[in-house]
């Protein structure tokens, strides 16, 4: 295989890993609001949520995840160079942030699996968003390989972040006053 497929491969399994980092707290989101439910529907929608957490994480999450680094290993063995740019430096150290944010998921996923609901649904749903932040980061850095336009990128995208999670506080405490 050349540098070309395993860059290939790579594209798609980090695809396949972000679908999963994406969707996973959102299901976090559903299983933590479904605990409040009154029974029998609180046991029925803990039981799916458990069950399409389980199949996400083991099915799509972890092996696209070691698919990705995987190839990306390779493309660093194929083309050694690319360690002596910056960019590629920094866009190593977002993928260990990365990590660790997979792997902060497995622990919720862990103790949500033993109904120990650490957060609330609103602080899931900001959770969600820092998938976003490294998206965004690693993707500007890759295609501009330029730290400064990086950063005004990153910037732009954090100050849209704060207003669509003002906006969704808005909106909850206008649902709120209603329901009152």
């Amino acid at each position: 295989m050349t540098y070309l497929h395993f860059k290939a491969l790579h594209i798609i399994f980090v695809v396949s890993w972000f679908a999963g980092l994406f969707y996973m707290p959102r299901l976090f989101v559903y299983h933590t609001e479904a605990n409040q439910k009154p029974s029998p529907e609180r046991e029925i929608l803990l039981a799916q949520f458990t069950k399409m957490e389980k199949l996400l994480w083991n099915a799509i999450m972890t092996p696209a995840c070691w698919l990705a680094l995987l190839c990306g290993t390779a493309m660093l063995y194929l083309s050694p160079a690319l360690l002596d740019q910056d960019w590629m430096r920094l866009k190593l150290l977002f993928v260990v942030g990365l990590l660790a944010y997979h792997s902060f998921m497995r622990k919720l996923l862990l103790g949500i699996r033993q109904e120990k609901f650490r957060f609330t649904s609103f602080q899931l749903r900001l959770f969600n968003e820092i998938a976003t932040i490294f998206l965004f980061s690693i993707v500007f850095l890759v295609v501009l390989k330029n730290t400064v336009d990086w950063l005004w990128g990153v910037l732009g995208l954090l100050v849209f972040a704060i207003l669509i999670m003002s906006a969704v506080r808005v909106v909850k405490r206008v649902r709120e006053r209603k329901g009152s």
